[in-house]
Parts: structure tokens; C-alpha cells; sequence
């Protein structure tokens, strides 16, 4: 079933006296549980799809359609009340709040929507557990490692139960094995879970674990394969 559907996207930046074209007409379909990899040299527009299927940027021109509805049609708060309950973010760096605690960081999308403190709480340890991070609950990020960051990262991403998850070079910043192991995580949550999943990376190993990979070029699908050997 077609979960996601982006038609026509183009997107620019700048003004009158200079103007760049980053996308430059992306037609693209995700189905309900499918795992993707986005790939392509740096520059090409892979990280500016991302933020327009999620909702952080709007297209110069073109939709992109959530259950056949498009969400650009949608006010800015509106628009942030869908981001927030259907989408779950995942970056190379991880962006979690130095002053607070792994369980803290878990806790805070629930908590910014309003939520009650005790049920944000006990999510926010089951995920942890979950990412395998039991004993690492009260650890603040600079007292964890980067891989164990980036599990607390992902945690927070899921807090809110989105049916999409979107990862913009998530082992990046990451060792070859500590990668695998995060990578490896995803695939889990993919597989158990029936999360939709968008990863952006310049991995090839990782990318070619993934049935279906993107390649871009010049703001372009070049080309959308299917692999017989992948797994998502």
C-alpha cells in the first residue's frame, strides 16, 4: 500500500540575482513498511528530499502526498503537529541535549506535545531498553559513546510511534563496527515493527542491505532499483 508520494518536486534556493536549483522533479512512491536507501555524491539534493518528505522545508513547486493527502496544502502549525506525530528524525550528529539525561532526551518529544510526565517516562526506559541501553538511562550524552548516542537518538525518534522514520546519514560520524551495530538496529525496528524507513547514506555496504536503493544525480532520480539480495 503507497504510504508516500512525492510528485513534481522542485525545489530552489536564493534570490532575483541568483537562484540554485537543488531538486529538480522528483516523482517518487513509498509503500507502508518499505526500507529505502537514498544515494549519491554530496550535493545532489538526497538530504533536501528528506526534509521536504518530512515535512522540515516546504517544495518551490510540487506535493508530497501521506495517505493521498498532500501536507503542503496544510498551515505551518498544522504542518507541525503532522511532522510531529507521524515522522521520527534521525541525523549523523546526533543533536541531543547535552544537559540532560538519556532518559530526559527520550522523554522530551512527549513532553513538548504536552504529554503526561510518568507514561512519557516509562516509553522513553522501554525504548531505551529496547536500543539496549538499559544501564545507560541516567548517563548524559557526554558520558556515552557515539554509537550509544546515536541509540538514544533513535530511541527519541521513535517516542512518539511515527510510521516513518527518515535517517540522514545515521552512521556517518560513525566507526565501521559501531555503524553496523546502529544500522542493524534499524533494520530491526524495520522488520518488527513495519516502520517506514528513508536512509540517506554514502555507505554502499549498508545501502546494498536494502531491497530498494535511490541514486540521484543533479537534483534527479537517476535511477530506482529494487535488489533481490536486500532485506527491508
Amino acid at each position: 500500500m503507497e504510504l508516500i508520494r512525492a510528485e513534481g518536486l522542485y525545489k530552489s534556493y536564493g534570490n532575483k540575482v541568483k537562484t540554485v536549483d537543488v531538486l529538480k522533479g522528483i516523482d517518487l512512491s513509498v509503500a507502508q513498511g518499505e526500507m529505502i536507501a537514498v544515494v549519491g555524491a554530496s550535493g545532489v539534493g538526497k538530504s533536501t528530499l528528506l526534509h521536504l518528505i518530512g515535512a522540515l522545508d516546504r517544495p518551490t513547486k510540487g506535493g508530497v502526498f501521506y495517505k493521498g493527502e498532500n501536507i503542503f496544502g496544510q498551515t505551518d502549525k498544522k504542518l507541525a503537529v503532522f511532522r510531529n506525530k507521524n515522522i521520527g528524525f534521525v541525523f549523523q550528529f546526533h543533536h541531543l541535549l547535552p544537559e540532560f539525561t538519556a532518559l530526559e532526551n527520550v522523554m522530551m518529544p512527549r513532553l513538548i506535545g504536552g504529554e503526561d510526565m510518568a507514561l512519557a517516562g516509562k516509553m522513553a526506559e522501554g525504548l531505551l531498553c529496547d536500543v539496549g541501553l538499559k544501564e545507560r538511562l541516567n548517563h548524559k550524552p557526554g558520558e556515552l559513546s557515539g554509537g550509544e548516542q546515536q541509540r538514544v537518538a533513535i530511541a527519541r525518534a521513535l517516542i512518539r510511534s511515527p510510521e516513518v522514520l527518515l535517517a540522514d546519514e545515521p552512521t556517518g560520524n560513525l566507526d565501521t563496527y559501531t555503524g553496523d551495530d546502529v544500522f542493524n538496529l534499524l533494520l530491526r525496528f524495520n522488520e518488527e515493527k513495519g516502520i517506514t524507513m528513508i536512509i540517506v547514506t554514502h555507505n554502499e555496504r549498508l545501502a546494498g542491505k536494502m531491497r530498494r536503493i535511490i541514486s540521484m544525480v543533479d537534483g534527479k532520480i537517476y535511477e530506482d532499483a529494487m535488489q533481490s539480495g536486500g532485506r527491508g
